[in-house]
């Protein structure tokens, strides 16, 4: 299963992704996927302080006025490296347990941030992405492809009656998610296995209390007696 690791990973060619500026033809995939690699490179390197379009353009091999010409500038190559890697496919867990299935998102998630060789791009690429409003603007478009995709299997959940009907499958992500990104980019704790399973358990524990479901129960009838008006 991959999650943020996507975040790692540039778009192949084969692929169809999104572009700022959309032009047809396989060479026109294959420039972009060079230059989100080197992007991702040179972030995980360098940081948003150190990204440059000239050190993108030298690593891609794409020449500088092509770089600004589609996509505007470092924000837009940030933006687009987002983009790209939400493009990215990647397999859900599917262990027939809701809490099982969270239990390997958030696992995913902190093995990701904490790996020496892993951590870096994800963590610079996330930072980056806050310094400018395209960067904003793709990071949440990110995390809500992603929240969206994991819904499924919040949504096998309720089809096995292990969650009401009307469950909020995207909400069910973000809370199992969220305490892992709370630690990693505002407070700075320290991140450990047994945390990210908490995480995913308390999330398991109020999707199934019904806490995400947008449907209401029928409510309690009323069987307080009837008093006559005085």
């Amino acid at each position: 299963m991959r999650l943020e690791s996507t975040l790692n990973e540039p778009t192949r060619p084969d692929q169809q992704p999104r572009t700022p500026s959309p032009r047809p033809g396989g060479r026109s995939a294959r420039v972009r996927a060079d230059v989100v690699a080197a992007t991702l490179a040179e972030v995980a390197e360098k940081g948003y302080d150190g990204l440059t379009a000239e050190a993108v353009a030298a690593r891609s091999g794409v020449h500088k006025a092509t770089l600004y010409r589609r996509w505007g500038g470092i924000d837009g190559l940030v933006a687009d490296a987002l983009t790209a890697s939400a493009d990215q496919p990647w397999p859900l867990p599917d262990t027939g347990d809701l809490q099982e299935d969270l239990r390997r998102i958030t696992q995913e998630v902190f093995s990701v941030f904490t790996d020496p060789e892993q951590s870096p791009t994800p963590t610079a690429l996330i930072s980056a992405a806050q310094r400018s409003d395209a960067g904003a603007a793709a990071l949440r478009d990110f995390f809500t492809a992603r929240h969206h995709q994991a819904a499924e299997v919040a949504e096998r959940a309720v089809t096995r009656g292990e969650l009401p009907a009307g469950t909020d499958g995207a909400e069910v992500i973000r809370a199992a998610t969220a305490p892992l990104y709370y630690r990693l980019f505002v407070t700075g704790e320290a991140l450990d296995a047994r945390t990210a399973e908490r995480a995913a358990d308390a999330a398991a524990l109020a999707a199934r209390a019904g806490l995400f479901a947008s449907i209401p129960t029928d409510p309690e009838p009323d069987t307080a007696p009837n008093t006559p008006d005085q």
